[in-house]
Parts: C-alpha cells; structure tokens; sequence
C-alpha cells in the first residue's frame, strides 16, 4: 500500500476516534444536565445556599467529636510543609489556585480511599463514618493570606460540610460567601452549603485556617436519589479522579515511603 494511502486511514481513524469520543462526551453530559435538572425538582431539603445543619442530625454527632478530629489534624500539621498543595493533586482547582498556600491532607474521594491517611487518622475516619451519602473527605489548609476567586463546583448531586477546626477568631479577616450569604467558620461547628452556587472563602488574617472538608450525596426523593448515585458512581472513572488519584498516590510514595496503597 502507498505510503499517501496509509495515512489517509491514519488520519481518517483518527478523525472517526475522535468524532466517537466527542459523541460519548456530549451524551455524558446530556445525561448529566438531566440528573441535575432532577435533583433540583427531588431535592428532600429545598435548594437553598446555606442549609440549616437541623436538617442533617448526624450532623451535630460530628460536631459533639471535633476535638477528637483536632486531635489527629494536629499530628498531621507537624509535617504541614510537606503536605500537597491542592492544585498538586487536582488538575481542575488550578483555574482557582496555583500557590502552596491552600494545602490538604486526603482521606477519600469518589471511591478512592487512602489506607496510609486513614491509618493515621483512625478515629476521623470512625466519625466520617456518620455522614450518610459520603463522596469526599479531607482536611483543608488556608494559610494566612489565601483567597479563593468565585467559582462553582461541576455538578449539584453533591453538598458540602465544613467543619471547623482551626479558626482564628478574627471573623472580619475570615470567612466564606456562598450566593449572598457571607458566613464565618467557627472550631466546632458544622457548615453545611450547596458548592454549585457561586461561592469564594478567604483567610485574611495571619494565622492558619483548618477545616475538615467533606462532600456527601445531596438527599434527594425517588427517582432523582437512583440517577444521582449513578452520576456519582461514574465520577471514578473520568480523567479528573484518576489523574488525581495517581497524582496522590505519587505523593503518598514521598511522604510516607514506598509500599503505602489506595484501595
């Protein structure tokens, strides 16, 4: 065969591979925009920015725990410089943050869990456990002087809860907008927010800031609970999870030595 004859079936496989791949993107997000559609129309708790932690009674059980969690968190923060900046390990936060100066110690994320982080914190894990639906759970570092830019996050099957941890008591140098509300973290209590709306978070006080961050399933009525926990579950799968995972686990290697796992 010609050598001219060989590469127009190059380039026509090609460009079928990429026509194919460009159809499975758009039917993925097509059925994306349709589960979240469903999940405003079945949320079980309205669709507000700022939920009232009364809502969720689990979350006060993690609250009456915090100092347990402290406790472990201030272990972790002995080797604070060596832990990752959060771009480091998510390609996708870079659009917000590309400085050291928000950092975070990773216990699981969409079915990704850290056997050496859970090791070392055995007894957050235990409480994380209470949290029904849970996706994601870590612990997040701003140093003094961090400012997230507004931005949302990708999808609204998920809500987030912030526990306080570390919170300098400055609430006019700290705090979080989400939507219009302006909040303020405080050690020992639950925030609980939807992340798909607009929101920004700022440390501007000269101390560091620790939360524990978590997502978990946003409580939804049948059939939006099935479609959600399917979206979900595929978010294991995309290129976002798995460069993280491997990006991690690299780290893992540095930080505590060669043989820790991901399971």
């Amino acid at each position: 065969m010609a050598p001219e004859a060989k590469q127009k079936i190059r380039t026509e496989g090609l460009e079928d591979t990429m026509s194919r791949g460009g159809l499975i993107a758009r039917t993925v997000q097509k059925l994306v925009d349709g589960a979240e559609a469903l999940n405003l129309r079945y949320s079980a708790a309205g669709n507000p920015a700022v939920y009232d932690n009364a809502d969720f009674p689990w979350a006060g059980e993690v609250e009456a725990e915090w100092q347990t969690i402290r406790a472990e968190l201030d272990k972790v923060l002995v080797r604070k410089g060596d832990l990752p900046a959060f771009h480091e390990i998510s390609s996708e936060v870079r659009s917000i943050s590309s400085d050291r100066n928000w950092k975070t110690f990773f216990l699981c994320g969409y079915g990704i869990k850290s056997d050496a982080a859970i090791a070392q914190c055995p007894e957050t894990w235990r409480i994380l456990q209470k949290i029904p639906g849970l996706k994601s759970a870590m612990f997040s570092i701003f140093e003094p002087g961090k400012h997230l830019p507004p931005h949302r996050g990708p999808y609204n099957g998920v809500l987030r809860f912030h526990l306080g941890l570390i919170v300098p008591d400055q609430p006019d140098k700290i705090g979080i907008r989400v939507d219009d509300q302006t909040c303020h973290w405080q050690e020992g209590r639950a925030l609980i927010f939807d992340d798909a709306y607009e929101h920004e978070a700022w440390n501007h006080s000269d101390s560091v800031r620790v939360v524990l961050f978590v997502d978990f399933e946003k409580p939804l009525k049948f059939p939006a609970s099935l479609t959600n926990r399917a979206v979900l579950n595929m978010a294991v799968f995309t290129p976002f999870v798995q460069e993280g995972y491997k990006a991690h686990k690299a780290w893992e290697k540095m930080f505590y030595g060669a043989g820790q796992k991901h399971r």
